[in-house]
């Protein structure tokens, strides 16, 4: 497996400084994406919060300017007139502009507080919507494989809840910023006044950042750890209370077994996130102290400089806001680092995933697939084994699948028949040996080109909860829209009696997700994915066991079209009934990952191998 897939992000365990501290790198991309977003959106946010965050000290210092005329006019030599001959003679004009410039100012502050909120929740959802899509869009680029290991699947999930989770840094990120400017308008109050207070304020405030740049690291590294029991209650919640699960869950009386399953785990998460909380809220507790300590100490010291008569009550009531906000501005800007140094650490979860590169890919210089195919495959001693296993799933293949060959393949479970076919449509490459089409390897094809030209129905199909006609359509996803050519695939694929005997014929919303959804049988659904590969009207067929849920005379029906809309393709099937695949041209023998026997029916029964012997236990329980 290449390294970039084994590979993890920091934070199995607790991540060091020097971890969190490089985990900032993400910062300077994911700004990027966010001003990709909307350049318009992530401006304004940032403009706005600038321009507020000079309003708290210009509150502050005409507050204080307030409390100096007031005190001033409460020492009129003459004593205070009634109001309405102070505000005729203009003697509260100075103090009443003052009071006017303050409530301008405070519903400055609440409006563009709002606009920002407004814009960031705008920029929130768009981000959402174009991370997700990207995620999408990757996660369709990479391999089978990829879906198929379970250390990338927690990846995926850790980076499927990012995409969801981590707007809420953009804001701190630019509260940040807002936050500094309006510390240093601050700072410069407070410099003029008492410089060696904000040496106070800053020593007093360290140890709370310590602490909670400590906990926030301590906090993802619990999630991290704990990724894959959270897909497992995922899992479980899903099972629970599903319609695919409700009838076994049901019958078998399942319900009490999985709500157990599930509290023994949440339960195991929630005691290890409330031991974290608790040594979060006493160490926070104890270390916010020390900053509140700071505050009163230099609180005292103020008011000992405005007895003195050094301040006057105005700069007694403008120090001692501006400390008491400088210090949780300060405070927060602190914590903010730590907890945005965290975040970063999650955003490793998301650019990770994205990091992950597919082995199978086009080449540069690919070249279309033959039209039409004229030899065939050539499976050249091929052999595979899934990452991680120490068996081999295939081995030392060497046959041909003609041109317009109709091939069958049986075998017992496990014999490798579906590897091969993952094989065939490059779902996988080798580990040992080639495919050949037409006497080229198939990685020298362009890969789109040579799926387009693949129709392949698995036993396990999805089941799309959208119309009849567009479960049938996604065979071949450019023609959605053609509406004749849908038809004719379900015709072939025998769902037209289907679709008919539906409310809304091929408009009908099809299974039990959505509200006005109606749901099929077994049957019925492998009608419909049936025809959803002759949709494809593809060069090459491949079913895969795509009857398994038909009764022997269906399965039959369907057998007998296939065989008759095959000519000129070229077709493979898997079958474990071995009545329905007497009508191909050969048949291949597979047990253990090898190719055992090769022939048409009356061959291998002649031959008297395990073909032979399968055929007749079959056959035995029909009579």
């Amino acid at each position: 497996m290449p390294a970039s897939r084994s590979s993890s992000a920091p934070g199995q365990s607790n991540p060091s400084l020097r971890e969190r501290v490089g985990a900032m790198r993400n910062l300077p991309p994911f700004l990027r994406q966010i001003w990709q977003t909307s350049p318009w959106l992530a401006s304004a946010s940032l403009g706005l919060r600038i321009i507020r965050a000079l309003l708290p000290v210009a509150m502050l210092y005409v507050g204080k300017l307030i409390i100096d005329s007031a005190v001033l006019l409460s020492q009129h030599d003459a004593g205070f007139p009634p109001f309405g001959e102070a505000l005729s003679s203009g003697l509260l004009t100075p103090l009443l502009t003052l009071l006017a410039l303050e409530f301008g100012l405070a519903i400055a502050s609440d409006l563009l507080g709002r606009i920002v909120s407004y814009a960031d929740s705008l920029l929130s959802e768009l981000f959402t919507n174009v991370t997700s899509v990207r995620l999408m869009e990757h996660a369709a680029s990479l391999d089978l494989e990829d879906f198929e290991d379970p250390e990338l699947q927690d990846k995926l999930d850790r980076a499927r809840r990012q995409t969801m989770g981590r707007m809420n840094l953009m804001s701190q990120l630019f509260g940040q910023v807002q936050d500094a400017i309006t510390v240093a308008s601050l700072a410069v109050g407070l410099l003029v006044y008492a410089p060696w207070l904000i040496v106070l304020l800053a020593l007093a405030l360290v140890p709370a950042f310590i602490g909670e740049s400590h906990f926030n690291a301590a906090g993802y590294s619990l999630n991290f750890q704990w990724t894959p029991e959270r897909r497992q209650l995922d899992y479980l919640r899903q099972v629970g209370a599903s319609v695919e699960t409700a009838k076994e869950v049901k019958i078998f009386n399942l319900h009490r077994f999985l709500i157990d399953r599930y509290r023994l785990l949440a339960d195991r998460f929630f005691h290890a996130n409330r031991a974290l909380a608790r040594k979060r809220a006493f160490w926070g507790t104890l270390l916010a102290a020390l900053g509140t300590l700071g505050y009163y100490t230099a609180y005292a010291y103020i008011a000992w400089r405005t007895v003195r008569g050094d301040f006057s009550i105005g700069d007694l009531t403008f120090l001692a806001g501006s400390f008491l906000r400088l210090r949780q501005l300060l405070e927060g800007l602190l914590i903010g680092f730590s907890q945005v140094a965290s975040q970063a650490l999650y955003l490793d979860d998301l650019f990770s995933f994205f990091q992950i590169t597919p082995e199978i890919h086009t080449r540069p210089d690919a070249i279309p697939v033959p039209r039409p195919i004229r030899q065939g495959f050539v499976f050249d001693n091929v052999g595979f084994r899934y990452p991680d296993a120490e068996t081999w799933a295939v081995r030392h293949l060497d046959f041909q699948l003609h041109a317009g060959e109709v091939l069958a393949l049986v075998g017992e479970n496990g014999a490798g028949k579906t590897t091969l076919v993952k094989l065939l449509a490059r779902l996988y490459d080798p580990d040992e040996g080639r495919i050949l089409l037409d006497g080229r390897d198939l990685r020298d094809y362009d890969l789109d080109d040579l799926r387009a030209n693949m129709g392949v129905i698995f036993q396990d199909f999805v089941r799309y909860n959208l119309t009849a006609g567009e479960n049938i359509g996604v065979g071949q996803v450019d023609a959605l829209d053609d509406a004749q050519r849908i038809r004719d695939a379900a015709r072939r694929g025998m769902a037209e009696e289907v679709i008919q005997a539906l409310p809304g014929g091929y408009q009908q919303v099809i299974g039990r997700r959505f509200k006005q959804g109606v749901d099929l049988s077994g049957g019925q659904w492998q009608k419909i994915a049936i025809a959803r590969a002759y949709m494809r009207q593809a060069q090459v067929m491949i079913l895969d066991e795509p009857t398994a849920a038909l009764d022997a005379r269906a399965e039959y029906e369907v057998f007998q079209r296939f065989r008759e809309l095959s000519e000129q393709r070229t077709a493979v099937l898997i079958s474990h009934r071995f009545s329905s695949v007497r009508m191909a041209d050969r048949i291949l023998v597979l047990a253990d990952g090898r190719i055992e026997a090769s022939g048409s029916h009356a061959q291998l029964m002649a031959e008297g191998g395990r073909y032979a012997e399968l055929f007749e236990l079959q056959a035995a329980g029909y009579r």
